[in-house]
């Protein structure tokens, strides 16, 4: 403190002891100096900054303050605004991405206005993200000394052309309109039907505001009182936006959401909350309210700019609904993919026993396709394809693909909790609902693992075998080794590459997700029921199946398809790239296992054999895991359930596993008198 009060001594002695500062070329970097030394290395908030030494200088030395103040006023006099309250920190497209770009692009190289412009001021002073932190801690009183010592004037003193006032009145009349835009486009009333035959309180609030301030104009104080009727009755107008804007998010369960529109309706919902921080800085009574209003604008001001570039907000607030819009959309098919009975159990080993037969022919015919000579373009095309329409074949026969199931259940999960957090039930109630709905997602996942594995190991090995004997041509006998080696978790990369498949199964959930949702908002299965065309040529009933088979199966189809493609073109990217990318499936790992035995003529070591098993598990873990746990933070974010909750139902679950483990991989019987409180959340869902 010693050595910045020294600091402080000698910059005004060598700047503001007569009219040195005059003589300064760029005064902006004089007083971004004189905030160097004001602001602390670390924020602390045991030790907040002082402006105290300041204001001692300026009080034991009448040179000094008149300087300074001279200096100070002229700086700032003229300086425009009103966009630091319009347009910092707020979306100026509704296109997401160019907006991420943008930001990003002035994150490294920040915008710098024309210089008559207080965001250059601030931009060159308060320089970094966090500057706002330690000038909030800042006690307000030293603010108010500092503000009479410098002879500043609060925004009501005039009215003129760029005076601070008529820039504040400026901004809400950019913001008003572009609200009332938004507001009014199609696709966003398309979200509040509600408001259809009700005045828009969008037109309402920019009516209302325009008369007070034509008030404050022409009053001669140029302020409102805080208590007026008509100024409180546009907290209400504002108030009835918000609630449109909050309906509309609410009705994206219904309808769902474009990026775009959740983009317009982020960036209504951002400018009603700047005017909410920003109209009370135009009322007061006495001085003393206006001297406070101006200080609170000046840190309102600096905070803006602060945040502008503000990515991580920007991405979160941009996403959260979407996400959440295509985790429900998974959630609902998630819960198809949990058994809860006996019956669902060994229904599921069925389905994957199905999901087992596809997946060792795919086996064969990748090997297969491996022979052929193309390039790596036709490669991927062709091993994209097999992947792709295998899974669609799968998909739609109604079988089930083991590790599919993780990318669908954790959003299900994540809603039990969700919906045990609303009930305001306890936090044990809550983690053991969390937990009993887990050992029935890991049984199912279990059990699938068990039926895809019996059913491909087998059926690849007939294929190859019946080739072999009829057509005396042994299919993996030039690959067995490698197929092997591939399998191997400690001479080859088979537990990594089992990561990526695992973020592919994690992305075709979302893909699924996404596109349930997309269809929603365009409302394509009305589209599609009642297209004129269809119902004319085909008959109502092919129109409505139509409809019916796009809502009920497309989302599943694109989502198998592309993780087709996913898996098809890892090797090849990787190729391009010079990187060692592929993919490990569980059950494709089983079928290579068969392939790789018949190819060297059941002449594999016992070391291979153990290598290889182990591997499978391996492989089939970190499928599970990876993508399980993205669907998992992607869930949690989605519903702005804090990451704490995490720990806690992770102990619940070691918990429910440390006394009941044989629920984890087998059914327990049914009880009349089962606790309807650990399973309330998930049936409610399911009716």
């Amino acid at each position: 403190m010693a050595k910045k009060k020294k600091d402080l001594y000698e910059f005004f002695k060598t700047y503001f002891k007569d009219g040195s500062w005059e003589n300064i070329s760029n005064q902006v970097d004089l007083l971004s100096s004189l905030i160097d030394l004001l602001r602390p290395k670390e924020i602390d908030e045991e030790n907040p900054v002082t402006l105290n030494p300041l204001i001692y200088l300026l009080k034991d030395n009448n040179a000094y303050r008149d300087h300074f103040a001279t200096y100070i006023n002229s700086l700032l006099k003229g300086k425009t605004f009103h966009s630091l309250i319009s347009d910092a920190g707020i979306p100026e497209e509704s296109d997401f991405f160019f907006e991420i770009k943008e930001k990003l692009f002035a994150k490294f190289l920040p915008e710098q206005p024309d210089e008559d412009n207080l965001e250059y001021i601030l931009n060159q002073v308060f320089y970094k993200s966090d500057d706002i932190e330690w000038i909030e801690q800042i006690d307000p009183s030293e603010f108010r000394i500092l503000f009479t010592l410098l002879e500043f004037k609060p925004i009501q003193t005039s009215v003129e052309v760029e005076s601070p006032l008529s820039e504040v009145l400026f901004a809400f009349e950019i913001m008003t309109l572009r609200i009332c835009g938004d507001a009014l486009e199609t696709k966003v009333m398309r979200m509040v039907p509600e408001y259809n035959n009700l005045d828009s309180p969008f037109v309402a609030f920019q009516n209302d505001l325009s008369l007070i301030e034509k008030r404050i104009l022409n009053n001669e104080s140029h302020y409102i009182d805080p208590e007026d009727e008509d100024f409180k009755h546009l907290f209400v107008l504002l108030d009835q936006c918000k609630d449109y804007v909050n309906q509309a998010f609410k009705n994206s369960k219904k309808y769902g959401i474009s990026l775009r529109v959740n983009q317009d309706l982020m960036r209504i919902k951002r400018q009603l909350l700047r005017m909410e921080v920003t109209l009370p800085f135009l009322a007061g009574t006495v001085e003393n309210d206006l001297r406070e209003n101006t200080i609170n604008l000046g840190k309102r001001l600096i905070k803006h700019n602060c945040y502008k570039n503000n990515l991580g907000k920007f991405f979160d607030e941009g996403t959260r609904l979407l996400f959440y819009e295509i985790t429900e959309q998974t959630a609902k098919t998630g819960e198809h993919y949990i058994t809860e009975d006996r019956s669902g159990y060994f229904k599921m080993l069925l389905t994957s026993i199905g999901g087992g037969l596809v997946v060792g022919l795919m086996c064969v015919s990748k090997v297969l396709l491996s022979k052929l000579d193309v390039s790596s373009f036709g490669e991927a095309f062709l091993y994209s394809m097999n992947y792709s329409i295998g899974f669609v074949i799968l998909y739609l026969l109604g079988f089930t693909l083991a590790t599919k199931q993780p990318a669908m259940t954790a959003s299900t999960l994540i809603s039990a909790l969700e919906n045990g957090m609303k009930k305001g039930g306890s936090k044990r109630t809550k983690h053991q609902v969390f937990a009993k709905l887990f050992s029935e997602v890991f049984r199912s996942q279990f059990v699938a693992f068990i039926g895809n594995i019996i059913m491909a190991f087998p059926v690849a090995m007939l294929v190859v075998y019946l080739v072999d004997t009829g057509m005396d041509y042994n299919i993996p006998e030039a690959k067995w080794d490698k197929l092997i080696h591939k399998l191997n978790p400690v001479k080859s990369l088979a537990v990594f590459h089992a990561g990526i498949a695992g973020v592919f199964l994690f992305l075709s959930g979302i893909i699924a997700g996404g596109i349930a949702n997309r269809n929603k908002f365009n409302n394509v299965y009305s589209r599609i029921g009642k297209h004129p065309y269809l119902k004319r040529k085909f008959g109502k009933k092919f129109a409505l199946r139509l409809a019916t088979f796009i809502e009920n199966k497309w989302a599943g189809v694109m989502s198998n398809f592309w993780f087709g493609v996913f898996m098809g073109s890892t090797a090849s990217i990787g190729v391009f790239f010079g990187l060692n990318l592929d993919i490990r499936h569980i059950a494709f790992s089983s079928g290579n296992f068969a392939l790789g035995i018949y190819g060297s003529g059941f002449s594999l070591t016992p070391d291979m054999i153990i290598w290889s098993l182990v591997g499978i598990f391996l492989i089939g873990l970190m499928n599970f895991w990876v993508s399980f746990g993205l669907s998992m933070v992607v869930a949690f974010r989605s519903r702005r359930i804090p990451f704490s909750e995490f720990k806690a139902v992770i102990i619940s679950v070691l918990t429910y596993l440390f006394h009941s483990p044989l629920v984890f991989v087998w059914p327990p019987k049914r009880q009349p008198t089962e606790d309807v409180e650990t399973s309330e959340d998930t049936k409610t869902k399911k009716t």
